[in-house]
């Protein structure tokens, strides 16, 4: 950086406050902004209008000294906390023995033993082989090629709002045309959509909603054509929807007799952010395959597709790889993320995050009535807010974000209508901190 910047050391040591020295964004953050414009093709967006400094705990410093209260976690990567020591420490040791040889070429046992914990970590006693990538677009990718692959059927089901990446093959999966799809096409094909469960929408049990899935399956494209059906435990992009009890079991049963691939795609509910280890083990699913990415190296880019071992063994030496996947760095954060997630007990440090927001937020429900649902599970729970007549109001999502982003609280906006506000705070946030942050956003929507 050739700015001057605020002399601080990231990671947990960092003072846990929210503290505002200038307005937002302060005089360092508008040159930036200005050498953006300049420089970064403007179709690259920025949902906060400053520029980070330091971080770590539950707070990000910018480069004018502003201290915000971190509810977004870099979306759902820094489960662990930014800076989080294992992750630093590994990734220095590593970065002193070697940077890059390309696992094809000159293989390196950091990926194997990655592999071997992710194998072990994730749903099911079956056999599994993992293979690693760069994001969760890339994993996905990945996924459905071998699906394809393993069943000799070419056609791929998504659902109503889901978020699966930006690539080309992801693009099609995912539901939302803006900002992702619009403008971008044509898409790849033989990718199909089918209805989402919707408990707050459209009143259904698990069963009911998974009937209406299968019949639009058999309908529209019949077993003997589908590959796969990838679904997002609770997807996130469209809204961090969490489908009637009942709804995932029966597709994974109906999937498993039909000889159809089923993914999860736990990109963003994965690595304790719902309070278990990933979101499928709420109800015991056991996919197929699982696309995993964002929290699983604290920061660092990587993904991984974990599979059972017969259909990930199913194409050809040489048909999966890329020359960055499961870069010998990003590898090493990885096991450093893994070790904190198991020594730092974040798994129940989920749990007691939820207890606090969910407190927060329903009693801030119950004096507007605008909230018109509460979900998520663990560190992931959302609002939706809705009009007085019960529609999607994106309008006031959007002034409750700036109005929250105007006094240091980084929120994140969802959802396929554009009316949610996520919450994903990193699992080292303190309770007050957490508390602040969403009776800032109480001051939003009075305000509003």
């Amino acid at each position: 950086m050739t700015m001057d910047a605020p002399a601080l050391t990231g990671g947990p040591s960092l003072p846990q406050r929210r503290e505002l020295v200038t307005s937002i964004p302060g005089p360092k953050s508008q040159a930036l902004i200005a050498r953006k414009q300049a420089a970064v093709s403007s179709s690259v967006g920025t949902t906060m209008p400053v520029y980070a400094a330091a971080a770590g705990g539950g707070v990000i410093v910018d480069v004018d000294g502003n201290s915000l209260i971190d509810l977004g976690s870099g979306i759902a990567v820094t489960n662990v906390g930014n800076a989080d020591p294992h992750v630093a420490q590994a990734v220095i040791d590593q970065v002193q023995r070697f940077t890059h040889t390309c696992f094809m070429v000159t293989p390196y046992d950091g990926y194997v033993e990655l592999a071997e914990k992710l194998n072990a970590i994730t749903p099911g006693d079956h056999a599994k082989r993992t293979a690693l990538f760069n994001s969760g677009a890339e994993a996905v990718e990945n996924a459905i090629k071998i699906a394809r692959y393993y069943t000799g059927k070419s056609a791929v089901v998504a659902f109503d709002h889901g978020y699966h990446g930006r690539t080309n093959l992801t693009m099609a999966l995912t539901a939302k045309a803006m900002p992702y799809k619009a403008g971008f096409g044509p898409f790849a094909p033989d990718v199909y959509r089918a209805p989402m469960s919707y408990p707050y929408r459209d009143g259904l049990t698990g069963e009911q909603a998974a009937a209406r899935a299968i019949h639009t399956l058999e309908k529209q494209i019949g077993a003997d054509r589908l590959a796969a059906i990838i679904i997002e435990p609770i997807q996130g992009e469209g809204g961090f929807i969490v489908p009637a009890k009942g709804f995932l079991p029966a597709l994974q049963e109906w999937a498993n007799k039909n000889n159809v691939v089923f993914i999860a795609d736990e990109v963003q509910t994965g690595f304790a952010r719902t309070g278990q280890m990933f979101a499928s083990e709420d109800e015991g699913i056991v996919p197929d395959m699982m696309t995993l990415a964002k929290g699983i190296a604290g920061g660092l880019p990587l993904a991984a597709v974990v599979g059972r071992q017969e259909i990930m063994d199913a194409p050809h030496v040489g048909g999966l790889g890329g020359t960055y996947g499961g870069n010998p760095i990003a590898t090493a954060a990885a096991l450093g993320a893994l070790a904190a997630y198991e020594e730092g007990d974040l798994l129940t440090r989920a749990r007691e995050l939820e207890a606090v927001i969910l407190d927060e937020l329903t009693t801030l429900q119950a004096r507007d009535g605008r909230i018109g649902d509460i979900r998520g599970r663990g560190a992931m729970v959302a609002i939706e807010l809705t009009d007085a007549d019960g529609k999607p109001d994106a309008a006031l999502t959007g002034a409750v974000a700036k109005y929250c982003h105007n006094q240091g609280v980084i929120v994140l906006t969802c959802g396929t209508d554009g009316n949610v506000i996520r919450l994903l705070p990193p699992l080292s946030i303190s309770d007050e901190l957490l508390r602040e942050g969403i009776r800032v956003i109480g001051e939003a929507l009075e305000a509003n």
